[in-house]
């Protein structure tokens, strides 16, 4: 058979012939260096400010332009959490922690959450989380930054009120609520009001997300809660009562009623709970919730309940009330059961309805 001059030998390679370097050049082109951590920052910052300017004038160019800040954020996590094929390394992220605060990038990037695409703004959630826990030299620079910044609550608390960035903001909140600075600037601002409505979002997700927020507040650094709630006993309980453990909304009241319990049987509140479970009120609003129609609101409220009855100095008008409803408490007690048994639930109860009935 002869081979047709179209594909004569001059289009096949000779016998042994190698690829020629130029194609092998073109094959094999090594991958550019990944950038240090101080270009890492330096870039993120130009394309953050780009984003917050948001002046461009041409839509394909500004895509461009977020489609890079969405690969740098995922760059920055991957640099410091790794992923499958590599770990991270801790002089990487040390050095990526330093510039990140010395740039004043977590502002920046608080302030651009909105222009962000929903995974950017969870990858840049799960950055901060790191930096935040990053130690450079035995330091918290993150502590170091927030010292001088805690007015970052101003943006980050209203950040609840777009549900498209609810979860990020509330996310990056909590990590810096892990500042004790932080947290008094919160308790002490007009801002912590704001979390009676947004517990009550119809938005199960965004109001599971507030009242954690909510819970870290007012349990992670005791002195300062303690203090807070000492000077704001009154205005604080009236709005936690009325708005919270009193809501139509039934995840509202669960969340609610399960945080008085661990703010009340905290050591550091001891004299705060004393002040509750001496109140009528107070009791009258927990009597309600037991009779709630949610078998753990009603499990969490009876936490609460024991506290009043626990008491050793009852006022007269709870002892009176005690009194006159004791045969329906009884009674409710006696069949008020878990699904499950619970021996330490069984020994409060038994001690309760014990009290109750020595009235």
């Amino acid at each position: 058979m002869q081979i047709h001059k179209s594909v004569g030998s001059s289009h096949l390679p000779a016998k042994g012939r190698c690829i020629s370097r130029p194609i092998l050049k073109g094959l094999f082109k090594p991958r550019p260096p990944p950038p240090t951590p101080a270009d890492l920052v330096r870039q993120l910052r130009d394309l953050l400010i780009y984003a917050d300017r948001n002046t461009e004038p041409k839509e394909a160019k500004r895509r461009e332009k977020m489609c890079e800040l969405n690969k740098l954020i995922l760059e920055a996590r991957t640099a410091l959490y790794g992923n499958d094929h590599s770990e991270p390394v801790a002089e990487i992220c040390a050095q990526l922690t330093q510039e990140f605060f010395r740039d004043n990038m977590l502002r920046l990037l608080i302030l651009c959450l909105p222009k962000l695409d929903s995974g950017a703004r969870q990858d840049a959630a799960r950055v901060v989380k790191n930096l935040h826990g990053q130690r450079v030299n035995s330091r918290l620079v993150a502590s170091d930054y927030m010292e001088e910044n805690a007015d970052l609550v101003d943006i980050l608390v209203p950040g609840y009120e777009d549900s498209d960035t609810a979860l990020s903001y509330g996310a990056i909140l909590r990590d810096c609520i892990r500042h004790q600075i932080v947290a008094r600037y919160l308790l002490e601002s007009e801002h912590v009001k704001k979390f009676f409505d947004y517990m009550q979002n119809p938005n199960f997700e965004i109001a599971s997300d507030a009242a954690a927020t909510f819970k870290e507040v007012l349990t992670r650094h005791k002195s300062t809660v303690a203090d807070f709630l000492l000077r704001n006993y009154q205005t604080f309980f009236q709005e936690y009562n009325s708005r919270l453990l009193e809501s139509p909304n039934y995840i509202t009241r669960r969340h609610a009623v399960k945080l008085l319990g661990e703010i009340l049987t905290d050591r550091s509140n001891s004299s705060v709970m004393v002040h509750y479970v001496s109140s009528l009120d107070n009791m009258r609003v927990l009597m309600n919730l037991l009779r709630d129609s949610n078998k753990t609101i009603q499990l969490d409220a009876f936490q609460v309940f024991k506290l009043f009855i626990d008491n050793q100095n009852k006022p007269p008008e709870i002892v009176s009330i005690l009194v006159q409803n004791r045969s329906k408490l009884l009674q409710f007690f006696g069949d008020f059961k878990l699904g499950k048994k619970d021996e330490a639930f069984e020994a409060d109860k038994a001690q309760v309805v014990k009290d109750i009935a020595l009235l």
